[in-house]
């Protein structure tokens, strides 16, 4: 069931279930509803990951002091902000030499996309793929079978952190009852406290701007938090907020290759990095005559 996503000469990707279905359509922005008590786990120096990620640029240490082995990390927002950054993480796990055991239950999963993404970051695209581990799908049955074969995929194949994209997602395709569903999510929850406590692994899950209120058990059966991390996207700029310390982050809007005063000791007043803005050129052509 799962496979590894390696892009291959002709650009083309294996897919784990080949009937086409067209992605989930995001969810309307509502207010962010948290259980009515968050808990926290304890953070000690000995419970701190090695999530994969390089030491720079500045986002990758920020993200990886946000995870921990056996529990998880939660990511809340619109896939317009969510999605850019998740494909900065799975290009810095190339980059660090990590290895990623992905669960994607909203089809968003674009290589050729990734692959720019790596080429920006100096990794070779068929690497970035090479060192994520995929597997999709496309019913709320297919999601719970998958979580329940992932711990033995995970320990065939360690990975440096496992991730969960927007699993709820896959359930919102087909015409469950809502008690069923609600049903079948709590047993997701309960298999992922399961699966990341037994390896150890840290995990992260995205959720929809609703966070955990689209994810029914996540917050009584699932593991213990980590972290929760939320995104907003404001004009020419990403804004990232943690609830454990209240650290904030601000990816500021730039073309690949551009470069600015940061880069000597300008003080910038947020991480300064790609995160897909189109290219433009930085002179004009020159003109005979």
């Amino acid at each position: 069931m799962f496979e590894a996503a390696v892009l291959p000469d002709d650009l083309l990707v294996e897919e784990v279930f080949p009937t086409p279905v067209p992605p989930v359509e995001e969810a309307p922005v509502r207010p962010l509803r948290l259980p009515s008590r968050v808990r926290l786990a304890p953070r000690t120096r000995r419970s701190r990951a090695n999530a994969g990620l390089p030491s720079s640029p500045a986002l990758f240490p920020w993200l990886a002091r946000r995870f921990a082995p056996g529990q998880v990390t939660l990511w809340t927002g619109g896939r317009a902000a969510v999605d850019p950054v998740l494909e900065l993480l799975y290009a810095g796990n190339a980059l660090g030499r990590g290895r990623i055991s992905l669960l994607e239950g909203a089809n968003r999963f674009n290589p050729y996309r990734l692959g720019e993404v790596g080429r920006g970051l100096g990794v070779d695209a068929a690497e970035v793929l090479r060192r994520i581990r995929l597997a999709r799908s496309f019913t709320g049955y297919q999601m719970v079978a998958l979580v329940d074969a992932w711990s033995a995929d995970a320990r065939r194949h360690p990975p440096t952190l496992l991730v969960g994209h927007d699993l709820p997602a896959a359930f919102s395709i087909d015409e469950i009852p809502e008690d069923e569903r609600a049903a079948l999510l709590h047993h997701v929850a309960e298999t992922l406290r399961t699966l990341a406590e037994s390896l150890r692994v840290p995990l992260l899950l995205t959720l929809d701007p609703s966070g955990p209120a689209s994810f029914p058990g996540l917050g009584d059966a699932g593991p213990p938090w980590c972290d929760l991390v939320t995104f907003t996207r404001a004009p020419g700029a990403l804004r990232l907020r943690a609830l454990r310390d209240d650290d904030r982050l601000a990816l500021v809007e730039r073309a690949p290759g551009q470069r600015g005063i940061e880069e000597f000791g300008g003080g910038a007043a947020g991480e300064v990095i790609a995160w897909g803005a189109p290219s433009r050129p930085t002179a004009r052509p020159s003109r005979s005559g």
